[in-house]
């Protein structure tokens, strides 16, 4: 047994149980269960990944600032990660990510910045922008620059993709993923062509999300950032997002996605986060659409318990019109 020596070593190795009670027509769905994690989500892997290959590169060193732009997940993993190795840290976070998020966030130490969630990459108010003028003001600081930075594709390259052919004793027909970054379906794309060329990367993009029209090679049309659901979704198209390994895409409402987050909880005992919702949705409709038995990998991406007091919420889903 791996020995373990801090919380670095508990990131990754998370467990895919079946789902058993959901609707999922002829196709066995399983669900990796990256809300186990330390820091409660898929993006640990990103952070360790991102600041471990920094380091090697000497970008990173004694009394160093991490700075980077998110929608909380991947900030949590940095701060969590940059307080165990002695680093600070600033996050420019999105102003319609759950307060929660904020909340650990500082609890973890690090500074909190908030950006709009309505202006476009062009603009200065744009949160990958504020960031890089954090960083560009912050001596000793590091970028992490989730979105350009190929370590972020490369953690699900080296550890995701591996564990999940693994545990699933190589016979995996799909894995369905959202973009926000694109490193993850990007990462896993890259593994499964080279070790599983049967295995498709499906898409769950979020309505409003312009992600699935350039998958289809439509007409970028501008993002109404109507979406609901955090970490996935997207106005851009990320540079360490590869469309060639994306083999088909579905569009999940909000409605969709909050609901099945409820139904997982209710019929399988799973609490997870609202992109889990999405990524579930268009799971079961890519199962639905297949006249033969396959195995669908997705995932719960992070922890529900951040998102108690909304996706949860009876009045804050009445306010959003949700049910």
């Amino acid at each position: 047994m791996k020995k373990i020596k801090s919380l670095v070593d508990l990131i990754g190795n998370t467990p895919i149980v079946q789902a058993k009670n959901l609707d999922t027509g002829k196709c066995n769905l399983f669900l990796k269960m990256e809300s186990l994690n330390p820091g409660s989500s898929i993006k640990d892997r990103v952070a360790l990944r991102i600041i471990e290959d920094a380091e090697a590169q000497g970008k990173l060193k004694k009394g160093s600032t991490v700075v980077e732009a998110t929608a909380g997940n991947t900030g949590l993993g940095l701060a969590l990660i940059a307080l165990l190795k002695g680093y600070k840290s600033k996050v420019v976070i999105l102003d319609k990510m759950n307060h929660n998020k904020i909340l650990h966030l500082k609890s973890l130490g690090a500074e909190v910045i908030l950006a709009r969630s309505d202006v476009g990459p062009d603009s200065p108010e744009h949160y990958v922008n504020v960031a890089k003028e954090v960083a560009n003001n912050t001596p000793d600081s590091f970028m992490a620059n989730q979105f350009t930075n190929m370590s972020n594709p490369q953690a699900h390259e080296y550890s995701t993709g591996p564990e999940i052919l693994d545990q699933m004793s190589n016979d995996v027909d799909a894995v369905v993923c959202g973009v926000g970054t694109g490193g993850t379906i990007s990462g896993l794309g890259k593994f499964f062509s080279e070790h599983s060329p049967k295995t498709e990367m499906v898409l769950a993009d979020p309505k409003g999300s312009i992600v699935k029209d350039a998958v289809e090679n439509k007409p970028l049309k501008k993002a109404d950032y109507s979406w609901l659901v955090e970490g996935i979704g997207e106005d851009f198209i990320p540079e360490t997002l590869e469309l060639k390994y994306i083999k088909k895409a579905y569009e999940v409402t909000n409605e969709e996605a909050f609901s099945m987050i409820r139904e997982l909880a209710l019929k399988e005992g799973i609490l997870g986060g609202s992109s889990s919702g999405t990524l579930i949705s268009a799971a079961i409709k890519y199962c639905k659409d297949q006249d033969k038995e396959k195995n669908v990998v997705t995932f719960v991406c992070d922890n529900g318990e951040k998102y108690l007091n909304t996706a949860y919420n009876e009045e804050w889903l009445k306010e959003k019109n949700l049910i």
